[in-house]
């Protein structure tokens, strides 16, 4: 019940620079006091203390290097009078505070320590201050996960929110049997291992500085405060985080607040208008769009497919659906500096490196991005195409989406929405969604309108009830997530949306970048201009239409969508979802 703190002491010559070393990485390093050199006292956190004796172990530090444990510091005073203390807040601070919302908590449960390891994330630096996070884990029972999140998220003094929820192995962690600090503590049936930032970083820190002479605490051996944990408060609904499940293999939950969600799921809602009366209602499956885009946003690398060979007898035989929305969420991912390419048919490269030259000079995209072709050459070529060597450690790209892409159906054909079939057009970039589903940590998205469209398989028995000619056409290939649109250029707009929504919410920036560096919204001018706009997209579309007219004969100079004048629907919904 009441607030512990760990303890860092070095000397007066190296304090502003960890005092900076604090504040950039305010996850693990919570600054609750500094002391002035020689002060043993905290008046602040404690009316009686001595730091040379309230701990109940400490460790010394000699060039970055540990050399013994001490039970008292006196032995030190004379050296101590040049040194400043540095009382950073703990995380067993908020298990009162867990317990208090019913979740157990297992290291308690179980009599002890707390697990602590060492991360592969990178902490900000300052100046000779630099090491890779350390974390605590806690077993969480999977329907408590919410509560636990709820019960920290506002307790900043003892770190916060977890800054991770699921598999180990992404943040580095090889072995939760093995922690670098503390005791192992043991996951019972259901629990989910969550991670939040630790004060023991500030250790890692002192070891890397190498400073010739150190103190902290023994790593569960606190300093205890005169201060009570204050019952946890909820803020603003904008301040209530959510916890949503967006992989399964590895397992990973991500954190975003409410207000955002909520955005998101009314451009979910938007875009399901369904202008050509399809019967896309009973394909819509709810929060999709949301999970989809938390996937994207933990993503470094994504792959982007389109290109629906719809008109057959025309040269080229695309449709103006997909590339419109494909270049938007281009353009967003670019403007989150994630890496990002285009896969397309080998007969289309042409035309899509002429939709990317326009791009770039209408400004949707700030510079060109690699454009792919994918033929099958043997049986691993997708395996090829996606890893490294084929190795399926090391992937090229963690997500794939495809927009208004040709979906291969059960036969193995490919049809248009008349049951026309169109597979003599069409490379089998389906088969890297196939292989992704063999690779940790890669996810897909499909976002179609008609249920032929590739990803669309997750609905393929909706499809075939309620669609026209659904039995024939329906794409067989499932995505991890499906977003149905009235348009498939919607739901493009809507991914790039969801993406600037996710970019500037606290909570869900502070769980990308693991609670260590400073907020990214200073970026958020560049995140606004990479929005579509009424503007780019109208201008984007009469370019597209102009190759396409260059080309040869098109079916595209009537710009309709299911009757509707094409510019007129796109220029409406894209002022909606803005």
């Amino acid at each position: 019940g009441y607030k512990q703190a760990n303890v860092v002491i070095l000397h007066k010559s190296l304090a502003d620079d960890f005092e900076k070393f604090c504040h950039a990485n305010r996850g693990p390093l919570p600054l609750l006091y500094r002391s002035q050199p020689g002060d043993w006292k905290c008046p602040s956190l404690s009316s009686d203390s001595d730091i040379r004796t309230d701990c109940l172990q400490y460790r010394l530090y000699e060039y970055g290097a540990f050399t013994r444990s001490l039970k008292s510091l006196k032995e030190y005073a004379e050296q101590l009078k040049d040194m400043v203390t540095f009382y950073l807040g703990c995380s067993f601070s908020f298990e009162k505070a867990l317990q208090n919302a019913g979740v157990p908590v297992r290291n308690v449960e179980q009599k002890c320590n707390v697990s602590m390891y060492k991360t592969s994330v990178p902490c900000y630096r300052v100046s000779t201050f630099c090491c890779n996070l350390v974390v605590t884990m806690r077993p969480i029972p999977a329907n408590k996960l919410e509560a636990t999140v709820l019960a920290t998220s506002e307790l900043e003094e003892s770190h916060g929110a977890p800054v991770h929820i699921g598999n180990p192995g992404l943040l580095g962690i090889h072995d939760l049997s093995k922690p670098d600090y503390g005791d192992p503590v043991r996951l019972y049936p259901g629990d989910i291992p969550v991670f939040w930032a630790c004060g023991i970083t500030g250790v890692e820190a002192i070891i890397n500085c190498k400073s010739p002479l150190a103190f902290t605490h023994s790593p569960g051996c606190m300093f205890i405060t005169d201060l009570k944990n204050n019952e946890v408060t909820v803020g603003s609904s904008g301040k209530v985080p959510q916890v949503h499940c967006i992989s399964q293999d590895p397992l990973h939950y991500s954190i975003v607040s409410a207000e955002a969600a909520q955005k998101i799921k009314t451009l979910e809602s938007l875009i399901g208008i369904d202008p050509g009366d399809r019967g896309i209602i009973h394909l819509q499956r709810q929060e999709e769009l949301l999970k989809s885009c938390l996937s994207v946003s933990h993503a470094r690398s994504v792959l982007i497919t389109t290109g629906f060979p719809t008109h057959f007898t025309y040269e080229p035989p695309e449709e103006n659906d997909g590339p419109p929305g494909a270049f938007a969420i281009a353009a967003m991912l670019q403007a989150l500096e994630k890496d990002v390419a285009i896969v397309t048919d080998q007969r289309a490269m042409n035309l899509n490196r002429k939709i990317m030259d326009d791009a770039v000079q209408l400004g949707i995209l700030k510079r060109p991005i690699p454009l792919l072709s994918y033929q099958k050459e043997g049986t691993d070529s997708a395996l090829m195409f996606l890893c490294e060597n084929g190795n399926r450690g090391r992937p090229r790209f963690d997500h794939l989406i495809a927009i208004e892409r040709a979906g291969m159906a059960a036969d193995g054909n490919y049809y248009n929405a008349r049951k026309v079939n169109i597979k003599h057009l069409v490379d089998p970039i389906d088969e890297l969604f196939l292989a992704a589903k063999t690779i940790p940590g890669v996810t897909t998205t499909g976002v179609g309108d008609g249920g032929n469209e590739l990803g669309m398989g997750k609905v393929k028995d909706d499809v075939k009830k309620y669609i026209k000619n659904g039995d024939v056409i329906a794409c067989d290939v499932e995505a991890d997530f499906t977003i149905v649109a009235g348009v498939s250029n919607w739901g493009g707009y809507a991914i790039a949306c969801a993406l600037y929504i996710l970019s500037t919410c606290e909570i869900h920036d502070r769980y990308l970048r693991k609670a260590v560096g400073f907020p990214q919204l200073s970026k958020k001018m560049v995140w606004l201009s990479a929005l579509p706009s009424v503007t780019k997209e109208e201008k984007f579309l009469k370019a597209l239409v102009q190759h396409e007219v260059r080309s040869g004969k098109t079916a595209s100079l009537e710009m309709e969508v299911d009757g509707l004048p094409f510019y007129n629907t796109h220029s409406l919904m894209i002022e909606k979802l803005l």
